[in-house]
């Protein structure tokens, strides 16, 4: 009985310009799978965006509008006017109060900020006893509500004589314990072979706070006083009620543009508006950093 033996048949192996293409054909499509895994992302993030834009695109729209169309429900900008600007430039001493607020949010921002530092070294650097029950009421306090020591705190404000004052809205919230959280979390990952180092070369603790610990933290402390800024900026309530009868500050001088007898909502907007410009210069020029403390933050 006689075999023949047949030779398996070899498989054609493509060529190095085949498998190139065939490398780069698969990887299209695995793009374009992606691209379209991410639609619905963007679609929610642009729904978002518009929702979150358009409050601020009706306030110019109405600040740039005539005065007797404030009320105008259309969404399309137009007629063009400054007459609402022209009116609050006139009504109220907005340069001064734009001033003034400025000068109150950054007295706000940098006592939070040097009592954050201080704070947060010390926690961070020594250990004593209830250092950790201390700390967690420090914490602890942020997460009381504001309705629950405004009364405390207005009635401290006016048995020192601060109403209608500036620093009656600055000196309750010179602490800040968010800000110490932020930094110690910072603090904790920092080598201690420098601060050891340092206390070997005879500087005592303050001169490392100041010399070794502030400037390798200056991109976290830039973050945090431009949150701290931001936030003591667009504080309302406080300083309303502070300041009742004083208009030195903007969030009473856009309060002032509405009344029992009506409200003219062209001005509160054109007032908003200029209100707006402080905030949007630093987002211009100081953009990276905002939105550094922001992503450090993890909750705007």
């Amino acid at each position: 009985m006689a075999f023949t033996l047949v030779a398996p048949q070899q498989q054609a192996v493509p060529s190095s310009p085949e498998r190139i293409a065939q490398a780069q054909r698969a990887l299209a499509a695995s793009r374009t799978r992606g691209r379209l895994g991410l639609i619905p992302a963007f679609v929610i993030l642009t729904v978002l965006a518009v929702i979150a834009i358009f409050p601020i695109y009706w306030m110019f729209v109405t600040a740039f509008r005539p005065a007797d169309q404030s009320l105008s429900t259309s969404l399309a900008p137009g007629p063009f006017s400054l007459e609402n600007f022209q009116y609050v430039w006139e009504t109220i001493p907005i340069l001064r109060m734009l001033l003034n607020t400025f000068g109150m949010a950054l007295a706000i921002a940098a006592g939070q900020l040097l009592v954050a530092i201080l704070a947060s070294y010390g926690f961070a650097r020594w250990r004593f006893l209830g250092q950790k029950t201390l700390y967690l009421l420090f914490i602890g306090s942020w997460l009381v509500p504001f309705q629950v020591t405004m009364i405390p705190n207005y009635v401290l404000i006016s048995q020192a004589g601060l109403l209608n004052n500036v620093a009656g809205v600055i000196v309750p919230q010179l602490a800040a314990a968010f800000a110490v959280m932020l930094l110690k979390q910072h603090l904790d990952s920092f080598p201690k072979e420098l601060l050891d180092a340092a206390d070997m070369d005879g500087r005592g603790p303050w001169r490392s706070l100041w010399e070794i610990v502030v400037p390798n933290l200056k991109p976290a402390l830039a973050a945090l006083a431009i949150m701290l800024f931001i936030n003591a900026w667009n504080e309302y309530l406080w300083p309303s009620l502070i300041m009742q009868k004083s208009n030195d500050i903007i969030q009473v001088g856009v309060r002032s543009f509405l009344g029992a007898e009506g409200n003219n909502w062209g001005a509160v907007m054109a007032a908003s508006a200029l209100a707006c410009l402080p905030i949007f210069l630093i987002y211009v020029f100081l953009q990276r950093y905002v939105v550094d403390a922001f992503v450090r933050s993890g909750l705007k």
